[in-house]
């Protein structure tokens, strides 16, 4: 159902000489096991130049090898585009995701600590995430949003097709580039699960990008994979960086005081020679202002602090959003 049988995906443009590994990768998180993976690298690779990395995450049903058995053009674009293509095995139906009941079932932990990492440190790659993509179809297109929401700060954009995932993760998202396609008549993953995604994440992110074909099944893939504009956006991008903007005193004083969060941990926020500083009970954090209202700890990290006013100005809780968005109501 899920196989890439349309024989004009990534169509030939010129006389191509890519080089296909299989690898062999041992997980100890997912069922102490060893999986295999197909790298594919552009021709001329050498380890005199670092390259970029694509993970392409395969459908329901299929395995590591379906991409270059049943969609060779896959293969081609590693050459277009200078890059490394790395298909990993999801397995026939692990939705590329830890298991909240099984312990041994972490395909999620394998692919982004385990794989990357191996990948990393068996190929000459641009080891961090400016040099790191990731997109995949249908129960891949899952495993996208899945990844990305779970590690963003692992990949520099992301493109899932035909898939979906948990909006109430897609927060997480604010600083990592997104491009989403679907099919408008697609019966196999509604439209609604992509749309779902999109309508989450974009209050939190300027780069939301949505290409809805209208006359499309769930084969959105095809279109979307034969755009080569997806493979210049995917390696546009490069690292995230908080803005360093300026904010008048005055409104730094306004977030003075104490805050208390659902822990009942306190933290006391105070203006200390021109800098807002936070003292947590263990430690003093300076919070450096990326707008008038949120402000970063280290301008590569993704975490964040988000202050909230009610409309008369009045300043009434923080939100630390990491992990998770933990919430600081202000009690004086």
């Amino acid at each position: 159902m899920l196989l890439l049988a349309a024989a004009g995906l990534f169509s030939t443009k010129a006389a191509m000489a890519f080089q296909t590994d299989t690898v062999e990768t041992y997980s100890a998180a997912n069922r102490k096991k060893t999986y295999k993976a197909v790298v594919i690298k552009p021709d001329g690779y050498t380890t005199a130049k670092a390259y970029p990395v694509v993970y392409l995450l395969h459908g329901y049903s299929d395995n590591y090898a379906g991409w270059v058995k049943k969609a060779t053009g896959v293969q081609e674009a590693a050459d277009r585009y200078n890059m490394l293509i790395v298909c990993p095995d999801g397995g026939f139906s692990s939705w590329y995701w830890n298991s909240p009941v099984d312990p041994a079932f972490q395909y999620e932990t394998y692919i982004s600590k385990e794989l990357v990492a191996w990948v990393d440190g068996h190929y000459k790659t641009i080891a961090n995430r400016k040099g790191r993509a990731i997109t995949g179809l249908s129960m891949g297109g899952y495993g996208t949003w899945n990844l990305a929401t779970s590690s963003p700060q692992l990949f520099a954009a992301i493109a899932p097709i035909c898939g979906g995932g948990d909006p109430s993760k897609a927060w997480r998202l604010q600083h990592v580039p997104v491009w989403c396609f679907h099919g408008a008549k697609d019966y196999v993953v509604p439209l609604s699960q992509s749309q779902a995604m999109i309508d989450a994440a974009k209050p939190y992110n300027k780069e939301v990008k949505f290409t809805v074909y209208p006359e499309t099944g769930h084969d959105s893939w095809v279109e979307a994979y034969n755009n080569d504009s997806l493979y210049t956006w995917l390696l546009a991008h490069k690292r995230y960086r908080h803005p360093l903007v300026s904010v008048s005193a005055d409104i730094l004083k306004s977030y003075e005081g104490s805050y208390a969060g659902q822990d009942k941990d306190t933290v006391t926020i105070a203006l200390v020679d021109g800098k807002l500083i936070a003292n947590p009970p263990k430690g003093r954090i300076e919070l450096k202002p990326s707008s008038a209202n949120t402000f970063f700890f280290d301008e590569k990290g993704f975490d964040y602090v988000e202050f909230t006013r009610q409309p008369d100005g009045k300043v009434t809780e923080f939100v630390v959003a990491g992990e998770r968005r933990k919430p600081y109501k202000k009690i004086k």
